[in-house]
């Protein structure tokens, strides 16, 4: 194998136990938020990393020995009590650059990650932005590539709408139609979805749990936050070593806890009623009621 392809090597400190919070459940996950891999001359978004930036963010997360993995496979760690020396790593709307140019890096340096497809947009682009630059989303070959290079697919909606502010049948095409076409493309259910915009509320969180998806990624969820609507951390250009364990530090003390029963992460609003029914759980927002992203200053889910 060639010098500038082989894995990095690095020495690892074992894996400790994943930590309870004091009122008896699980903490969230780090996950961390990418987009797109490319140049970022004209990125008024904020949704790029250049290809440098993330290998330099990646020999990070080694020298503090830490690993990057999909989502799913985090949740399975956490589950058996050895999910504290990992990451989640996201790259939503499923840029053709994820496998360009972030899967030969995540692979040197010995890390997976989940990469959340728009089925609905194959070979498109990212129409939804306004502004900037029109970025080339991955094609069926390019979603086959990606999972054979062991990355995690998940469902980021058919083609990327505000699933809050949609019809219930439009909300269960996105959802569930997502899911069932990832599952053509690749031969295996998704287990993972992210919300377009980071933009949740309890309807929309409950239909993603209905379809049957493992996990939700959001960004800020508030009162929805639980295994359907994982808090996450954005990550950009400008994020050097410095900025990265800023933010590695405040999650540690903000530890936000998940819901937790009889050894399995409890959805938040399990028990409201589901949509068109009577009744909500004492406490939980109603269901048309959105949690509002964090501000565009941290970039949101687009």
């Amino acid at each position: 194998m060639p010098a500038d392809t082989a894995p990095v090597r690095v020495l690892r400190r074992p894996a400790a136990r994943d930590t309870l919070s004091r009122r008896g459940g699980r903490t969230a996950p780090w996950v961390l938020m990418y987009h797109s891999v490319g140049a970022c001359a004209d990125d008024p978004y904020l949704v790029t990393v250049s290809p440098d930036r993330l290998e330099r963010q990646l020999t990070w997360l080694n020298r503090r020995g830490l690993t990057g993995v999909g989502v799913a496979e985090l949740l399975r760690a956490r589950a058996d009590g050895r999910g504290n020396r990992l990451v989640g790593l996201t790259f939503d709307d499923g840029y053709a650059d994820f496998v360009e140019h972030a899967v030969p890096l995540l692979l040197r340096y010995g890390h997976s990650a989940t990469v959340f497809v728009l089925p609905g947009r194959l070979g498109g682009d990212n129409e939804w932005d306004e502004l900037g630059p029109r970025k080339t989303l991955l094609t069926e070959e390019g979603i086959r590539a990606a999972a054979a290079a062991g990355m995690e697919i998940g469902s980021h909606g058919l083609v990327h709408q505000d699933l809050t502010q949609t019809a219930d049948g439009v909300l269960a095409g996105e959802v569930r139609g997502s899911r069932d076409r990832l599952q053509e493309i690749t031969g295996k259910a998704p287990a993972g979805f992210c919300y377009p915009y980071g933009k949740v509320d309890a309807r929309v969180v409950n239909a993603v749990a209905a379809a049957g998806y493992g996990y939700g990624c959001a960004v800020a969820a508030g009162p929805l936050t639980g295994t359907h609507a994982l808090p996450r951390a954005y990550v950009g250009e400008r994020d050097t070593d410095a900025r990265l364990d800023l933010k590695r530090l405040r999650h540690l003390l903000r530890r936000r806890p998940l819901p937790f029963d009889s050894g399995h992460a409890a959805l938040p609003y399990a028990r409201e009623a589901a949509p068109g029914a009577g009744g909500r759980a004492p406490g939980r927002p109603a269901a048309g009621s959105p949690v509002p992203p964090e501000p565009r200053s941290e970039q949101d889910g687009r």
